[in-house]
């Protein structure tokens, strides 16, 4: 297993949303001094602020984490957004990425590319074999752009850019917006308000039966640092816990955290989702020797003690 040093001043987009802030703060503890520039500073949008920027940067390696992301509800009223904004990002920062001579690029994916009826446990290699579920397609589909041009410009320029596929990220610092946020902050603020009013239930979407693989924001963190140390292949890599739970029994965890003693109301005619989610983690680590280390209990405390204090 290789061993490259990470560069004094790497690149990250995104460094200030939720796992853009958690990078950076890991990368600082290490000594480092990330370029963590606002959208404003770097317009990923506009690929003239991309060539200049990195002409004057001029990093050795790139984080890219930046997205237009959200929960179902999201993907359902801003399709066409969230696929454009997301594949014009991409493509013209690794393209610039490679112009301005960066020595390597590690690229965020999503679980959501892959196909809606994936074998559980997911397999990087099963990445092609069918079309994203139709919820959140056009996202997944732009970010999967990630990797087939990674991979195009590795074949003809020998450029090295990398793509992870995490699972469902949570953690403090998370998006508790209801219009925006995926699941368990979205759960953690129904609860907050049913607990508040003292109502004597919580309504939440769906029925409750889909499963989903959760990964702590920290533990990511510590994937996509190995990954940049360790991974130089041209395939996708799962960073995962290989453990999945249906979203019933994430809700009973969060409401017997939170104190909540009143009944669950699922609202079926509200999309569920992709069946069941689960990722192979095994070249994860096997390749860069990662494994996810926060359970899914201490991580929702950890969620719902920071919601608590800071961000409501």
């Amino acid at each position: 297993m290789t061993h490259t040093p990470i560069p004094h001043r790497p690149l990250v987009t995104g460094a200030h949303g939720f796992l853009g802030r958690r990078l950076c703060m890991a990368l600082r503890e290490r000594g480092l001094d990330p370029w963590a520039p606002t959208s404003s500073e770097l317009d990923l949008l506009d690929r003239d602020s991309i060539r200049s920027s990195l002409q004057r940067e001029q990093p050795a390696l790139v984080f890219h984490l930046a997205a237009r992301v959200g929960g179902i509800g999201a993907n359902q009223r801003r399709p066409a957004e969230l696929f454009h904004d997301n594949a014009i990002m991409g493509i013209q920062l690794l393209d610039e990425c490679w112009r301005a001579g960066t020595a390597k690029v590690v690229s965020v994916g999503t679980v959501c590319a892959y196909p809606a009826f994936t074998p559980v446990p997911f397999e990087e290699r099963a990445l092609w074999d069918g079309y994203p579920e139709a919820t959140n397609a056009p996202y997944g589909l732009a970010k999967k752009m990630l990797l087939v041009q990674s991979q195009a410009y590795r074949a003809q320029y020998g450029f090295n850019g990398v793509v992870v596929l995490p699972a469902n990220l949570y953690g403090p610092g998370d998006n508790f917006d209801l219009e925006s946020s995926h699941v368990i902050p979205a759960i953690v603020r129904k609860v907050a308000a049913a607990k508040a009013v003292g109502a004597p239930s919580v309504k939440l979407w769906g029925d409750g039966s889909p499963t989903r693989e959760f990964l702590f924001v920290d533990d990511c963190v510590a994937g996509l640092i190995a990954t940049a140390e360790r991974y130089d292949d041209a395939e996708a890599l799962n960073l995962g816990t290989g453990i999945e739970i249906s979203i019933a029994e994430l809700a009973q965890r969060i409401t017997a955290i939170m104190g909540f003693t009143g009944r669950i109301d699922w609202e079926p005619t509200q999309p569920n989702g992709q069946l069941r989610r689960r990722l192979d983690v095994t070249r994860a680590r096997d390749l860069i020797g990662f494994t996810a280390e926060t359970t899914l209990d201490e991580g929702l405390r950890q969620t719902i003690q920071w919601w608590q204090e800071e961000g409501a």
